[in-house]
C-alpha cells in the first residue's frame, strides 16, 4: 500500500466496533400498547385482562392503493389498522376501490364535523385529533362510509377498541403518516381512489441471494486473497521494489488478549449506542466513510499499479503525508476512493440506489480487513468465534428480557431505534432492498440486512485455512471446505429466518458449520495438532 498511515488509522479506530451487527436483521414488528389502567384485582382477573388489552390493540401492516379515477396507474401507501373492527382483503382485485373524501380540515370527533349528506359509498381522510377512534369510526360508519382513513402526524399506533365495539363496526379502519397524506394530496387529484388491502408476506424474499451471493463471494474471495499474498510475501520475501511500489501491508496479528478486549469494546459500544443512538450514530457514519476510503483504496490499487502511467512523483515538500513523494496515481485513486465515500455520505438517505454504494464500500472494508487482520492459530479463531457466538446469541436472545420494548439491542440498533429522532441507519451492514411487494417493506423495512460481523468473523478462520493449505501444501482442501460451510451455515440462518419470523443471529449457526467443518478436515487428515497450534507460522513469517 501507498498509505500505511492511512492503513493504520483504519484499522485502530474500526477495530471496536465492526463487530457489532453480527445477525441478519430482518424482523417482523408487532406494536403493543395498553391505554387503560388496571385496577386491583385478583391475580387470574389481571393475567386474563392483561391478555385481553394486549389483544386488542395489536395492529397489522397494510396498504392503500391511490389511484385517479380515470387512470388505472396508482401507488400503495403505508396503512395500519387493527383487524378485529374489519378485515382487509390480501388481494388488491378483490379490494374494492372507492372514492375518497378529503376531510383532513376536520378530526371527526362530532356530528357537527361530518358534512351535510354524509360520506355515501366513500372512505373520508380525517386527522386523529384527541377522541378516540371508536368515536370517529362510528360516526363515519352510520353516515355511509365504508371505511376510515385517519392521518397521524405521530407515530402510528394501532387503532384501539373494546370487544363490544368491535362487533358494532364493521368498515375497515387504518391510520396513515402525515407525510403520506402530503404526498397523495400532490400526486393524485380530487376524484382520486383508493382500496386498502393486506397481502401476506412472503417466506422469503429473493434479495437473500443477493445478500448471499455478496457474502460468501466475499468470504472466498478475501480468504483466498490473503492466503495468496502471505503466500507470495514467504516465496519472495528476499524481493523489494522501489518504495511506491512494494507489497507490504500493515499485518495485526491477534492475540488472546486482544480478542478480550475487542469482545469488552464490542459489548460495551452496542449498549452505548442503544442508549444514546442519536447521539453516536452520525460519529459510526463519520468512522464508516474513513475506514471504507482506506479499503477502497486498498482493493484497487493492486489493479491501479499496473497501469502504465501516471508513475511521476510529486516534487519535493514538507507536508504531512507528502513528504515521501507518492506517485501521482496514488494520490488520485485517494481522491476517487473519498469521494465515493463523501457521495454516500451526503446521499446515503436515498434508498432507491445509495445501498448499492454503502454495500460496494461495505465488501472492500471486510476485504480490507480479511486481508490485515490475522489469526495465527486455530486455537485464536476457536476464541474467537466461541466468544463471539455467545456475544451474538446473548444480545438478540436473552436482552429482550431486559429491554422495555421487549426488543434484542442488537435488533435495535442495528435497524435503528423507532423513536430515534434523526432517523439514522447504521452502515455496518450489508442491505439489499427487497424484491417483493409487501406490507412490510412498505412500512418499516424496506431491506434485509447483514451484518459485517457475519462476514468477518467467520471470514477470519477462511483466511487461517487457506494460510494453512499453502504451508501444508493441501491443495486448498480446508480452504475450501471451510468456505461451503460457511455458505450452508448462512443458508440455515435463512432457513432459521423464514420459520421464526424474527432476526436472527447469524453467528449462531455459522459459528458451528465453520468450525466443526475445519475441525472434522484436520481429524480426517490426521493434522489436528499442527493445525491447533498453526505450526509452521512463527517459524517461516519471522523470515520475512
Amino acid at each position: 500500500m501507498g498509505n500505511p498511515c492511512c492503513e493504520e488509522m483504519g484499522v485502530s479506530i474500526l477495530n471496536s466496533w465492526w463487530g457489532l451487527v453480527c445477525g441478519a436483521r430482518d424482523k417482523r414488528l408487532v406494536d403493543r400498547g395498553n391505554n387503560n389502567k388496571l385496577g386491583i384485582m385478583r391475580v387470574p382477573e389481571t393475567l386474563v385482562w392483561a391478555a385481553f388489552l394486549i389483544q386488542k390493540v395489536v395492529g397489522e401492516y397494510g396498504m392503500a392503493h391511490f389511484s385517479d379515477m380515470d387512470k388505472g396507474k396508482g401507488k400503495d401507501y403505508c396503512i395500519f389498522f387493527n383487524s378485529q373492527w374489519a378485515r382487509l382483503p390480501q388481494d388488491l382485485n378483490k379490494a374494492s376501490r372507492l372514492q375518497i373524501y378529503d376531510l383532513t380540515t376536520s378530526v371527526l370527533c362530532s356530528a357537527s364535523d361530518v358534512p351535510e349528506g354524509g360520506f355515501p359509498n366513500r372512505i373520508p381522510m380525517v386527522m386523529r385529533g384527541n377522541c378516540t377512534f371508536y368515536e370517529k369510526v362510528r360516526l363515519a360508519q352510520i353516515n355511509g362510509a365504508k371505511g376510515l382513513l385517519i392521518v397521524s402526524k405521530d407515530r402510528l399506533t394501532p387503532p384501539a377498541g373494546n370487544k363490544t365495539q368491535y362487533e358494532e363496526i364493521d368498515i375497515p379502519v387504518a391510520l396513515l403518516s402525515y407525510s403520506d397524506m402530503l404526498d397523495i394530496s400532490k400526486t393524485f387529484g380530487k376524484g382520486r381512489l383508493v382500496a386498502m388491502y393486506a397481502p401476506n408476506e412472503p417466506v422469503l424474499d429473493y434479495n437473500m441471494v443477493i445478500i448471499f451471493l455478496m457474502a460468501v463471494g466475499t468470504v472466498a474471495v478475501g480468504g483466498y486473497w490473503a492466503g495468496s499474498r502471505d503466500s507470495k510475501k514467504r516465496y519472495m520475501k528476499h524481493k523489494r521494489d522501489d518504495g511506491a511500489e512494494k507489497q507490504d501491508e500493515e499485518i495485526v496479528d491477534v492475540t488472546p488478549i486482544m480478542i478480550c478486549v475487542f469482545v469488552v469494546m464490542c459489548c460495551s459500544m452496542l449498549v452505548l449506542l442503544y442508549f444514546f443512538y442519536d447521539y453516536l450514530a452520525i460519529w459510526v457514519i463519520a468512522i464508516f466513510c474513513v475506514a471504507s476510503s482506506v479499503g477502497l483504496y486498498s482493493c484497487l490499487w493492486p489493479f491501479v499499479r499496473r497501469l502504465p502511467f501516471c508513475k511521476c512523483r510529486i516534487p519535493e515538500n514538507n507536508l504531512p503525508y507528502l513528504h515521501k513523494r507518492p506517485q501521482i496515481r496514488m494520490l488520485l485513486l485517494s481522491a476517487l476512493c473519498i469521494g465515493v465515500s463523501i457521495t454516500w455520505m451526503v446521499f446515503r438517505n436515498e434508498d432507491q440506489w445509495a445501498w448499492v454504494l454503502q454495500d460496494a464500500l461495505g465488501i472492500a472494508f471486510c476485504l480490507y480487513m480479511l486481508k490485515t487482520v490475522r489469526l495465527p492459530t486455530f486455537k485464536a479463531c476457536t476464541l474467537l468465534l466461541v466468544v463471539l457466538f455467545v456475544y451474538d446469541v446473548f444480545f438478540v436472545f436473552i436482552t429482550p428480557l431486559f429491554t422495555k420494548s421487549g426488543e434484542s439491542i442488537m435488533v435495535e440498533v442495528a435497524a435503528g431505534p423507532s423513536d430515534s429522532s434523526h432517523h439514522e441507519k447504521l452502515p455496518m451492514v450489508l442491505k439489499v432492498p427487497r424484491l417483493n411487494s409487501s406490507p412490510l417493506a412498505l412500512c418499516d423495512r424496506p431491506f434485509s440486512l447483514l451484518g459485517f460481523g457475519d462476514v468477518l468473523v467467520p471470514g477470519l478462520l477462511v483466511v487461517y485455512c487457506h494460510r494453512f493449505d499453502i504451508l501444508t501444501q493441501t491443495s486448498r482442501i480446508y480452504f475450501v471446505a471451510c468456505t461451503i460451510a460457511y455458505g450452508i451455515g448462512l443458508l440455515i440462518t435463512f432457513v432459521a429466518l423464514a420459520m421464526m419470523q424474527m432476526g436472527q443471529p447469524a453467528l449462531l449457526y455459522l459459528v458451528p458449520c465453520t468450525l466443526l467443518t475445519s475441525l472434522t478436515v484436520a481429524l480426517w487428515r490426521r493434522e489436528l495438532t499442527q493445525f491447533w497450534t498453526g505450526s509452521g507460522f512463527v517459524v517461516n513469517t519471522s523470515l520475512i
